[in-house]
């Protein structure tokens, strides 16, 4: 196939730093201006796909576009991408001591307009978290605009007493899945 043009529709450090574990580098940033709202009743699985179909859709450019999302969820209950401490506390206390699931979408747009989706699903447990390792955490300020309020490639990670699943997914893109979707159209990968 040659070389084929691929545009990532994210501004994320982290998911170029994924790409590039897959041996590529995009040949453009282009992120997505979209209303990333759940919808009334939307379950965290769709949600995460729906996020995902929308931004590699909102882009354009030529050739291929990569676009994902990552959902944090406690049961059904969608949490946020924390903006401000309270709400990146909120969802710390939520998740403490428990299991969520974080599902990271993944879509190939092709050129031909056709998209291509995998979601990956992941379970994740933290410790009892205690009011200070919360403040230690909150004060590092790893948490600002992350799905659930923490960065599982920080110090968080310390917190995580085990996960089921995929890491790169909670990062913010899977690679299993990424790489099956780029080698199915054809890109050389390492």
């Amino acid at each position: 196939m040659g070389d084929p043009h691929l545009t990532l529709a994210s501004a994320s450090p982290r998911r170029r730093e994924l790409l590039a574990r897959l041996g590529l580098v995009p040949d453009a940033i282009a992120p997505a201006a979209i209303d990333e709202t759940p919808m009334k009743g939307e379950r965290p699985r769709a949600y995460a796909l729906r996020m995902g179909l929308e931004k590699a859709e909102a882009v354009c450019a030529p050739g291929f576009v990569l676009a994902g999302d990552t959902v944090v969820a406690v049961g059904r209950r969608i949490l946020p991408k924390a903006e401000s401490e309270a709400e990146a506390r909120a969802c710390l206390a939520l998740m403490s001591g428990r299991r969520h699931q974080v599902f990271s979408s993944v879509v190939l747009r092709g050129p031909d307009g056709s998209c291509r989706a995998r979601v990956s699903e992941t379970v994740v447990r933290f410790k009892r978290l205690t009011d200070q390792e919360i403040a230690a955490y909150l004060a590092s300020g790893e948490w600002r605009g992350k799905a659930g309020g923490y960065a599982i490639q920080g110090s968080a990670e310390g917190l995580i007493q085990w996960i089921r699943g995929s890491h790169s997914g909670v990062m913010g893109l899977p690679l299993y899945e990424t790489r099956a979707l780029l080698k199915a159209a054809g890109f050389a990968l390492a």
